[in-house]
């Protein structure tokens, strides 16, 4: 995929403003499409938009399809009459600035069972697009509400917890436990069904204003999940446990002593192939019908992945194991033509990772943070992108804000990182830098939307590796202003990335 010469900005929606104590898809979101549209950039890069489990992460969802009913909007739901101005106007108050995820969940889920009801008893001729939404998603939407119908029922336990006959699927137990849960797989599915018709509408009002969305498609999926307790033929498994018999991590290296130890099941590659790839492309082509652009979280585990075994603290004893990219990304062509997917190709990067990505010319990623801090040979410094088709960043969401970053470097880092701006102007680090990422001769470029408001590492997004306060940061609504819009559009203009 070649990339258009363009600019945009990388923001979830948990983080817009809502009354609701979280983001959501609501007239905010509307707004913030107007934004990016009044400074000339087209295109918005979000998280994964699925529901989310312990710690919150995007990362870590309980399906790879499913989106995160905390984002439906309640006053969307007013306007389709499946709430009263009296019910929504009886919200408490909750923080601004950040998402405490269980007092909004806590608060807010009881609020859209009000609108299930309600829904569940408008004619059947009102209930139309429902009943097509879950025909179009069938290969996953039934087992997703069951699956999360079965989580309740479960107190939330892991489904490796579950009786056996849960656990390991027997016909005769999931039947029962189907008639049992019926009113409750419905309300699951209309969530889905009611999430996904309010974002339908959110990105058609992007694509509208030609502001393209690019979404994130992590390469490993949650144990507690969907994709794993009904497809555990083609996750490295315990027999016995339902555990992970391999886990997902990264090996040791001058960053981390241990490596990186995620935990994930990594994929039984020969079952996947043997199975035709079904999974994996019903899991590209349902993301496509959220999203125009692909991220791939990852990239580098479709050539070859770090497998730790089960048992491990950490992931020194693991091993590199083959991945069939290239058969996988070219059946993946086939159906789908030009692929519309984004390689984040960051860290240690082997050229046989380099070759796959060229091979299906998918753009990598460049990032300014890691850009000044082993001289001029530098890959991330924007002198050495050789290839044009390619996103540069000036941070992304695992990174500290620009501004944070600046004020953590030492002394000569900061000179270093002077020099090469040609001084910090009066408008901050920030701008400086989204200064360069704007003038690099890259296609595209992205800014976290808290480096365009000159934010601290209060604001930072996602600590890797680090459990706490992730995911939570937003915005206040008073924060997008007409002047930094102006300026935003005044720099896009000026680098030759504004709409034609």
């Amino acid at each position: 995929m070649q990339l258009d010469r363009a600019s945009g900005i990388l923001l979830h929606p948990t983080s817009f403003p809502s009354r609701y104590g979280i983001g959501d898809l609501g007239g905010e979101a509307y707004e913030f499409v107007d934004f990016l549209a009044g400074s000339g950039q087209t295109v918005w890069q979000v998280l994964p938009l699925g529901p989310t489990g312990f710690g919150n992460s995007p990362y870590l969802s309980y399906s790879a399809l499913a989106g995160n009913p905390l984002l439906i909007s309640p006053d969307k739901l007013v306007e389709e009459g499946l709430l009263t101005h009296e019910e929504v106007d009886q919200f408490p108050n909750l923080p601004e600035e950040r998402v405490d995820f269980d007092r909004v969940e806590a608060i807010k889920m009881p609020l859209l069972r009000q609108a299930f009801e309600r829904f569940a008893k408008l004619p059947e001729d009102q209930r139309g697009p429902y009943h097509d939404f879950c025909n179009q998603h069938s290969y996953w939407v039934e087992d997703f509400a069951f699956f999360m119908a079965l989580k309740e029922a479960h107190n939330g336990i892991s489904w490796h917890e579950w009786e056996e006959g849960l656990a390991k699927r027997d016909p005769n137990t999931l039947q029962k436990w189907k008639e049992h849960l019926g009113w409750e797989i419905y309300y699951h599915k209309y969530l889905q069904f009611e999430f996904y018709r309010q974002w339908q509408n959110l990105k058609n009002y992007a694509n509208e204003r030609q502001i393209k969305i690019l979404g994130d498609i992590p390469i490993y999926v949650a144990h507690d999940s969907m994709a794993v307790w009904v497809h555990q033929d083609i996750f490295c498994l315990d027999p016995e446990t339902c555990q992970p018999s391999l886990m997902a991590g990264v090996p040791p290296d001058y960053f981390s002593e241990g490596g990186q130890l995620w935990g994930n099941p990594v994929y039984n590659w020969e079952q996947v192939e043997a199975n035709g790839f079904d999974w994996w492309l019903n899991r590209f082509e349902g993301t496509l019908d959220y999203v125009d652009l692909l991220r791939i979280d990852h990239f580098r585990g479709f050539e070859s992945f770090w497998a730790v075994p089960q048992g491990e603290k950490d992931a020194r004893n693991g091993h590199w194991v083959q991945a069939p990219g290239e058969k996988f990304f070219k059946i993946l062509r086939e159906r789908l033509g030009e692929l519309p997917i984004v390689a984040e190709d960051l860290g240690i990067i082997t050229s046989n990772v380099e070759a796959l990505r060229a091979q299906f010319n998918f753009p990598g990623m460049k990032v300014l943070h890691f850009a000044f801090d082993s001289g001029p040979e530098n890959p991330y410094l924007p002198f050495n992108y050789h290839d044009r088709n390619c996103l540069v960043y000036t941070g992304t969401h695992d990174n500290d804000t620009t501004v944070g970053w600046y004020k953590k470097r030492n002394a000569e880092q900061k000179e270093t990182v002077r020099q090469f701006v040609g001084g910090i102007s009066s408008e901050g680090v920030h701008w400086s830098l989204i200064r360069v990422a704007l003038g690099s001769v890259a296609n595209q470029a992205m800014i976290p939307l808290q480096d365009i408001l000159g934010l601290g590492s209060e604001a930072r997004m996602n600590t890797p590796s680090q459990l706490g306060e992730n995911w939570a940061w937003r915005y206040r609504r008073d924060e997008l202003t007409n002047e930094l819009r102006d300026r935003l559009g005044m720099l896009t203009e000026l680098y030759g990335r504004a709409p034609s």
